[in-house]
């Protein structure tokens, strides 16, 4: 394992590789950085651009996106009180009072070393385990396989939202929008509307451009009159610290960083939770554990610590459910799943042992991901935060031609773009009348997993009992059912209380 880690490091670090992940990040930084600007979205926007590089280039630049713009979110999180991703919420509780208290260098560089150290401890896991998990579900067969997406899909009742009925609505929609054209087996036309071209089914990039990202776009719009741009040349007396000191600050808390990049990294592993998610739990935790709990939201390093470090040990939990099972652990996850299914590649139990060049690549790459973070927060920290202050009506046209340009690339014909305005309009539709929309992405990234080996099953042995009586597919269906008994408990507590559920913000 190590000789194929270090021939991964080795690799990565030729120019052709090193280049597109140093783009990666750097973007992905600056994506994390700029509030509304989605990790999703910056790296649906770059999606394109690897279509033409070779799958380990491709995927660099994608996983360099991912820890980047987990880091990124930090910049105006700690500077400006304004979260740059869903993921660096909590970051802002201790952050900007640190940064208002006259130490914005110590409150940035402890969530930059924190995210760092974090993501590294994600990536022990990420090359330790990815492979043992890989060999256990080696032992799947599709009514296995069947039930761990039904167990993954359970997971819509937990993202509902404030509504339960609206919530599984709108994962119903994500289902049905993966049952459109022609059938797996016998080949019949199923909703189609007569158009030809939907026989193929929908494609699956038009459909998450559209719903996430042109719905968030046009929200953004309604709310450019009530959001002034803030200034921030002023706001940033220096960003000067003894990194040794910030170092040892987060080291001093052993105990704080292994067990909060322990929950990043079990919420990474669980499909559909999210880094908003990790984020929150790992601060919530870390406040329980204080002796000094009242100090939490005052500027306290245990805060940015825990929230950071989550952050981005989050982005190892996630890979290793992708390359372990081939299951999107999140929004991220199942776009760079669609990136290797359009290079060829098919992710899952027997991708490491038939793609081990390529796997260590993406190992060596989130490592190495890691390292350019801190190297290009390090250098453009101040450059990033002017782009800040870029007003939106100048941003959002920019970020929606290279919506619609992504789309285009996918197969050069303006049906696609179709697709990604009707399916655009029904996105804004959904968040307008309150339907969540992590729901939907859910169902279509996990509806054609189910009807396929649902099929495989039934074709290998008409028996359905199967599904019970296999040990693991049994208990996969009574994990199902007990996370579904759990979200409704929760959603019936919260309705008692008069709290409204709260959603998943990364979808």
């Amino acid at each position: 394992m190590y000789e194929l880690l270090l021939a991964g490091i080795a690799n990565i670090l030729q120019l052709k590789y090193l280049l597109p992940l140093f783009v990666g990040t750097l973007v992905g930084v600056i994506g994390g950085a700029l509030p509304g600007v989605t990790i999703a979205l910056t790296i649906i926007v770059v999606l394109p651009f690897t279509f033409g590089l070779d799958p380990l280039q491709g995927l660099a630049a994608m996983t360099g996106v991912y820890v980047g713009g987990s880091a990124g979110g930090l910049i105006t999180a700690c500077l400006l009180g304004i979260p740059g991703t869903p993921s660096a919420i909590a970051t802002t509780f201790d952050g900007f009072p640190m940064a208002r208290n006259g130490e914005p260098g110590r409150a940035m560089w402890l969530g930059i070393w924190a995210s760092f150290f974090g993501g590294l401890l994600g990536g022990v896991f990420l090359i330790g385990a990815t492979a043992p998990l890989a060999a256990i579900a080696l032992e799947f067969g599709p009514w296995e396989f069947f039930s761990l997406f039904v167990f993954a899909l359970s997971m819509v009742a937990g993202l509902t939202g404030a509504s339960l009925t609206k919530g599984l609505l709108s994962g119903a929609i994500g289902l049905v929008i993966t049952v459109m054209g022609n059938d797996p087996v016998m080949g019949a036309a199923r909703l189609t509307l007569g158009i030809g071209f939907l026989e193929g089914g929908i494609p699956f990039l038009p459909v998450l451009i559209g719903v996430f990202a042109f719905a968030q776009i046009m929200t953004d719009i309604e709310k450019m009159r009530a959001i002034g741009t803030v200034g921030i040349a002023e706001r940033i007396p220096t960003l000067v610290v003894s990194q040794l000191r910030v170092i040892g600050e987060i080291f001093s808390r052993p105990f704080l960083l292994l067990w909060t990049s322990f929950i990043g990294l079990l919420v990474g592993v669980l499909p559909a939770i999210g880094g908003s998610a990790a984020n929150m739990m790992a601060y919530d935790q870390a406040k329980k554990l204080s002796r000094h709990p009242e100090r939490f939201g005052t500027g306290t390093p245990e805060g940015i610590i825990a929230s950071e470090s989550a952050n981005n040990a989050n982005v190892g939990g996630s890979l290793v459910t992708i390359m372990a099972f081939g299951i999107p652990g999140d929004i991220v996850t199942a776009v760079m799943l669609g990136a290797m299914t359009i290079h060829g590649i098919q992710s899952g139990p027997l991708f490491i042992s038939q793609q081990p060049k390529l796997a260590y690549g993406i190992f060596a790459a989130y490592l190495v991901a890691h390292v350019l973070m801190v190297i290009i927060i390090a250098f453009s920290a101040r450059p990033m935060l002017r782009l800040t202050t870029v007003p939106k009506s100048m941003l959002i046209p920019i970020v929606l031609v290279l919506c619609v340009i992504g789309a285009y690339s996918l197969n050069n014909t303006m049906s696609i773009v179709y697709v990604l305005l009707v399916f655009g309009v029904m996105g804004y539709a959904l968040v307008k009348f309150g339907f969540p929309l992590a729901p939907l992405i859910l169902g279509v990234v996990l509806g054609d997993q189910i009807e396929i080996n649902m099929i495989r099953a039934i074709m290998t042995d008409s028996d359905p009992w199967l599904f019970f009586t296999r040990p693991i597919s049994g208990g996969l269906l009574a994990a199902s059912v007990v996370s579904v008994a759990f979200a409704l408990w929760q959603h019936h507590r919260q309705r008692k209380r008069g709290a409204p559920a709260d959603g998943d913000t990364d979808f």
